[in-house]
């Protein structure tokens, strides 16, 4: 074989890899849209409903709140002094914005070592894992949209101390997806989706 013929087909290999849609769909506030501009997205989060027992309208609040359905979302950018940078405010990444440590520990737990965090399937399963060890040490429900929330923004650790309880912002933002997971549910009712 050539090597213009390997190196075509490198570049075919390589563009084929690095061509995932990381976008998000439109109008974030109609769940019926982002099932019918991705399919796939429910096809993901009912197989996690199925699998771990969170239902979808809990995934879905989640993942709106953490990344806004974009698949490659990441923290922002520090800065010292406000111009040399510093690094990302964490490792977060992806849909399910799951740190490194946290992400490792699930890969290890479920023996899916090649889960990328940026592949919905895997970020839904990984929220749904994550869920189910909530109720298991927490004892939240995996409905309770607001308080898996909590624990998933603080920690199971800091969720079990109450640090959440310090920061009025949280409690707000857990409130809206708590109301978020409520509205995403009646909208998939009404398109039959649920």
């Amino acid at each position: 074989m050539s090597r213009f013929l390997r190196a075509v087909i490198l570049l075919v290999f390589v563009t084929g890899c690095g061509s995932a849609n990381y976008s998000a769909p439109r109008n974030l506030d109609d769940a019926c849209s982002i099932v019918s501009q991705r399919p796939n997205y429910l096809d993901a989060m009912a197989r996690t409903e199925a699998r771990w027992g969170v239902p979808v309208p809990v995934q879905m609040a989640t993942i709106y709140q953490e990344s806004k359905f974009i698949g490659n979302a990441r923290t922002p950018h520090q800065y010292a002094l406000g111009v040399i940078p510093m690094g990302r405010q964490s490792s977060a990444y992806g849909y399910s914005q799951a740190l490194d440590g946290t992400w490792d520990e699930y890969r290890d737990k479920t023996g899916k070592r090649f889960a990328r965090r940026d592949d919905i399937r895997d970020a839904t399963d990984f929220m749904g894992w994550y869920m189910a060890e909530s109720e298991r040490r927490l004892g939240i429900s995996r409905a309770d949209a607001r308080n898996q929330y909590l624990a998933y923004h603080e920690g199971r650790t800091g969720y079990a101390r109450g640090s959440y309880r310090r920061k009025e912002w949280l409690m707000r933002v857990a409130g809206e997806v708590a109301q978020r997971a409520v509205t995403y549910e009646a909208q998939l009712i009404s398109c039959g989706r649920r």
